[in-house]
């Protein structure tokens, strides 16, 4: 498929958006970058926003419905990471399945049609913006951060992942 490295862009925000996630302590959940400016949300109102959005993008744009509340019952840092985690495969599995059309496809981007690749770039750039804030508060908090698209401060010239994939990171989590 001509559209295959939208899904392995995808697959790969997926498990930076949790690796992400997997470093904040269920404490942090409503720090903000300052505590008392609230245009500047709060970590467990970012993992909301995540979860909320990627649910109305995908049955909006790409009639993706994964038949789950977007949002975990638990707003725990390991809910929110099992939950996007679980819908985030439900998507992919989906979009395994489409054609070359699906992707060329026009539909109704809030005001403009645009095709569902141009879309899918946009959803990963919005993710990629929510991520680097996020890796800015966990700076703020004196976090380690592991790569994300290459070396960080925290890796020297090393490119260090956090996981090598979502079961270590479970495991992590459960420890």
């Amino acid at each position: 498929m001509r559209y295959q490295f939208l899904l392995d862009t995808y697959e790969t925000e997926c498990i930076k958006v949790v690796s992400v996630w997997s470093f904040f302590h269920d404490a942090d959940l409503p720090t903000r970058p300052h505590p008392t400016d609230t245009r500047g949300r709060s970590v467990v109102e970012q993992m909301t926003h995540q979860c909320i959005s990627e649910d109305n993008w995908f049955k909006n744009f790409f009639a993706i419905d994964v038949s789950a509340p977007p949002l975990p019952a638990a707003r725990s840092r390991a809910g929110f990471i099992q939950q996007y985690w679980q819908d985030s495969r439900k998507r992919l599995d989906a979009l395994r399945s489409k054609d070359d059309a699906f992707w060329q496809h026009d539909v109704i981007f809030f005001d403009a049609p645009r095709s569902r690749a141009w879309i899918m770039v946009r959803r990963v750039a919005h993710t990629a913006h929510h991520r680097g804030q996020q890796m800015a508060m966990l700076r703020m908090l004196n976090r380690e951060i592991h790569s994300n698209y290459g070396p960080t401060a925290d890796t020297g010239d090393k490119v260090v992942y956090a996981y090598p994939d979502f079961e270590s990171l479970l495991k992590k989590l459960e420890s």
